[in-house]
């Protein structure tokens, strides 16, 4: 005798299911990503695009970070599984079927590639399809297990979001978006190692030669406060080019003074609290010094409307 599955428990499976393949594209992760790459779609111009483009733009950029993120967690979930901070993932979790993870990162890449295209032609897509290739096949095969120069080579692929968005909207990549994928590699070792630093052994027992475990705790530090006194003063080139207002520049001024001390501080007195700080509060600095690039966007077109 056949018994009916209830709609109830139906609607549960189907909420279960979106929620553990949204956990795959590492949605936290992907809304910094696609956050980074408004700013891209305003600089230098004198009308805004209609929020039509805008939204299919940072959909179709969204889908290629959850495409990377997707073969990231197919080829690593064993490395996963090893690691307290991810074995709750849904693969090392034996929660979705790993074969249905590549079926899933194949699927987000043809639609970023689809929506790109018909939004900004071949170079935004071309772009995006470089960004999951070198993500997938360069850091995460390649570097990621094999050198302690993983993270900053491979932060390459988390500053693209705004080369897609500016090619997306021009049919090229302007130097403002190159500056801001400046910003976000050269932000990203001290973020990446500030959790490198937290989470050491977990990396060591993962296999994967982080810089801490590689050259020292201490030294990491010192190679995370190059790469922030790097960092800051390009985060005032959109001001001293044109870009951005005064205003801008003062907050990325003030923004970087905070951030540098952040990092200072965790090597002035050592411990996996305080690089796990660094960590976070490099994320709050991120966000919010391209939430100032948007307000001063929002205010220099306020009198155009």
């Amino acid at each position: 005798m056949s018994q009916s599955v209830a709609p109830a428990a139906v609607a549960s499976s189907w909420r279960e299911s979106l929620r553990l393949y949204l956990d795959i594209t590492r949605p936290r992760v992907m809304a910094l990503v696609v956050f980074t790459g408004l700013p891209a779609l305003l600089l230098g111009k004198e009308a805004w695009p209609s929020l039509g483009q805008t939204f299919w733009v940072l959909l179709g950029t969204a889908f290629a970070g959850g495409a990377s993120s997707a073969f990231n967690a197919y080829i690593e979930r064993d490395a996963d599984a090893r690691m307290a901070r991810t074995r709750r993932r849904p693969l090392p979790a034996a929660s979705v079927v790993p074969g249905a993870v590549v079926a899933y990162g194949a699927f987000l890449t043809v639609a970023s590639m689809v929506i790109l295209y018909a939004i900004g032609g071949a170079w935004p897509a071309f772009i995006a399809l470089a960004t999951i290739a070198f993500y997938v096949g360069v850091y995460t095969i390649w570097l990621k297990p094999r050198t302690p120069q993983n993270i900053v080579i491979g932060g390459a692929a988390g500053g693209t979001a705004p080369l897609i968005a500016s090619a997306a909207m021009d049919g090229s990549v302007s130097l403002g978006a190159w500056i801001l994928f400046l910003i976000i590699f050269l932000w990203t070792p001290p973020h990446f190692w500030g959790i490198a630093l937290y989470r050491k052994k977990e990396y060591e027992a993962a296999g994967f030669p982080m810089m801490p475990s590689v050259v020292g705790d201490q030294p990491t530090r010192w190679r995370s406060l190059a790469y922030t006194l790097l960092l800051v003063p390009v985060t005032l080139a959109p001001w001293a080019l044109g870009y951005l207002s005064v205003g801008y520049g003062l907050l990325a001024a003030g923004l970087g003074a905070w951030f540098t001390w952040i990092v200072v501080d965790s090597m002035r007195a050592p411990s996996p609290r305080r690089d796990h700080r660094v960590f976070a509060q490099s994320i709050v600095y991120l966000s919010f010094l391209f939430l100032a690039m948007l307000v001063d966007l929002a205010l220099q077109a306020a009198p155009l409307g």
